[in-house]
């Protein structure tokens, strides 16, 4: 027996705290800081949006996030173990918090395999999406880059951008729906397997190859940000930009979609909820200030999402003054951002291959420790959870090489011509929304009354040598699970179908699709409650107070 045990590899911690703080730092701060959260500011308000967002900080960001990283420190275990010690009642938070963490990785992925291929393409000597002559433009092409170009209303109506038949036409070879999910595109397919071989080797020996990782993934993204924020910010047309997303509509805070936005944007920038941070932090000594790391990391993270939106509306800007049509014309979020409007915005600056590469290699960072931290998160929770078979010489490898190529089959029909339907369905219903709301009011709930916010206070005291402020006790308690269940009911009541393109409807199967995507992950909460109530013994009183 001694000698089984002593073939088990330690746990081990971070190499220093600035490897702990980039992990942190280049898993919090991904594409939705570029893409989402600047959109939903113009859209929601403008400065007036900043309101809620900072409400929504305060009482759901901030607490969540010091609650998760103090629960990783005190374990020491992953994110299923960690419930395990401190509520064995609430378990099924941490199984749901993984799945959908699995989910992300394979979903997530694909976005780096696109920016890969438009990175690649961003070296030819004239830019494919900014011109009408290539063999999968269609008669309805029109080059918004063109200089001295003029056109109607009535020609932009019937017309298709240069950038857009790139992106449909070109790079998904979009098929007509769900239903026809038509051929592999083998370009993107090698892509895909090229960011599958960068991620497998930066987790493949654990927070060693994790921690030196971050160094470069989740520093560099900024060069490349504050690059092309001086970029912008000297384009003619910046100023026009910079105030269509910054220009206050205060009326729009009695907007109930407003408030609800702001909430899940929260939920979705700080990755609360999934058990990553909790993962992360579980490699830190027992004495590490995780209170003060918290509150850094979370002014890092909102400031950022703030610069980036200065980065990319004076581009937008500048984008709307060139074609002389409003900015909200070329106002995108999400892929419609990153592979529509703003190549087709670089494309008409002088150099648009330098400011086109310059654009991806950022996309391909911020992306990129989000995806292998997020394989970090789950492959370690399940090492935890068998630490006597995995955690040997060896089998860390060959299990995450397992889970590479798991990821990897399941995910092969997103890129197939109907691959982006499939992919929307993911990013809609599987891994944001009311099943990462649904997790937060349990999360709290679970760890504010059952294991106790003044014990979990205590602990953070022993760890830190500070006590935190009294304000995250009554948000663990009251303030979180109330704003959580709120947020979450309202989803349910404002809750609309999903559409591509704002045209295509799914079909009724693939929205029941989504939905037991959603749910897979909600179930498991009650479920695991329901299984411990019924196996354990004694009172519900005792299973209660049951801890380890």
């Amino acid at each position: 027996m001694d000698r089984i045990e002593g073939q088990i590899e330690e746990r081990g911690y971070w190499g220093s705290k600035t490897e702990y703080l980039l992990a942190v730092a280049g898993n919090v701060i991904g594409l939705g800081n570029v893409w989402r959260f600047p959109y939903l500011c113009y859209k929601y308000g403008g400065g007036a949006f900043l309101i809620p967002y900072l409400v929504f900080v305060v009482t759901c960001g901030v607490p969540l996030f010091l609650l998760e990283t103090a629960m990783g420190q005190y374990t020491q275990e992953g994110g299923i173990t960690c419930w395990h010690r401190l509520c064995p009642l609430a378990e099924g938070i941490g199984y749901g918090g993984q799945l959908i963490l699995l989910y992300s990785c394979m979903y997530y992925i694909v976005i780096l395999a696109w920016a890969l291929f438009y990175l690649i393409f961003s070296f030819s000597s004239q830019l494919p999406w900014a011109s009408c002559d290539n063999t999968w433009n269609t008669d309805d092409c029109v080059n918004l880059a063109a200089k001295n170009l003029t056109l109607n209303q009535t020609t932009l109506i019937n017309s298709t951008p240069a950038a857009t038949e790139f992106w449909e036409r070109r790079v998904l070879s979009l098929s007509g729906g769900i239903e026809e999910i038509g051929k592999i595109n083998w370009e993107i397919l090698l892509c895909l397997i090229a960011m599958w071989v960068i991620c497998y080797f930066c987790i493949w020996k654990g927070v060693k190859s994790t921690g030196k990782a971050v160094y470069f993934t989740a520093t560099f993204p900024y060069v490349m940000l504050l690059v092309l924020l001086i970029r912008g910010l000297t384009l003619p047309g910046a100023l026009q930009g910079v105030v269509f997303y910054l220009y206050p509509e205060p009326a729009r805070l009695f907007d109930p979609q407003v408030w609800l936005e702001a909430g899940a944007q929260i939920l979705f920038s700080y990755s609360v909820s999934v058990g990553t941070l909790t993962v992360l932090s579980s490699y830190n000594k027992y004495n590490n200030n995780c209170y003060r790391d918290s509150l850094w990391l979370c002014i890092l993270n909102s400031c950022t999402s703030l610069v980036a939106g200065f980065a990319v509306f004076s581009v937008l800007g500048f984008m709307a003054q060139e074609q002389g049509i409003p900015i909200a014309e070329v106002a995108e979020s999400g892929p419609g951002l990153a592979f529509i409007a703003y190549p087709q915005a670089v494309a008409m600056m002088p150099l648009p291959q330098l400011w086109a590469a310059c654009f991806f290699i950022m996309i391909i960072l911020l992306g990129l420790d989000t995806q292998f931290v997020s394989m970090e998160a789950v492959t370690t929770s399940v090492i935890d959870l068998f630490p006597m078979i995995l955690r040997r010489e060896g089998r860390r490898e060959i299990f995450i090489l397992l889970f590479c190529l798991i990821c990897f089959l399941g995910q092969f029909i997103m890129v197939t011509e109907g691959g982006m339907y499939v992919f929307q369905l993911f990013d809609y219903y599987a891994c944001n929304g009311a099943c990462v709301l649904f997790l937060s009011v349990f999360e709290t709930l679970a760890m504010g009354w059952i294991f106790g916010a003044e014990r979990m206070f205590d602990i953070i005291e022993d760890m830190t040598n500070s006590r935190p402020n009294y304000i995250f006790m009554l948000c663990w308690k009251y303030l979180t699970p109330l704003v959580s269940v709120v947020s979450f009911f309202c989803s349910m009541v404002e809750y609309t179908p999903l559409t591509f393109n704002r045209w295509y409807v799914y079909p009724d199967w693939a929205y029941v699709l989504g939905w037991l995507l959603a749910l897979s992950s909600i179930i498991l909460v009650p479920g695991w409650a329901l299984g411990q109530l019924f196996a354990g013994k004694g009172s519900l009183k005792q299973v209660r107070h049951f801890t380890r």
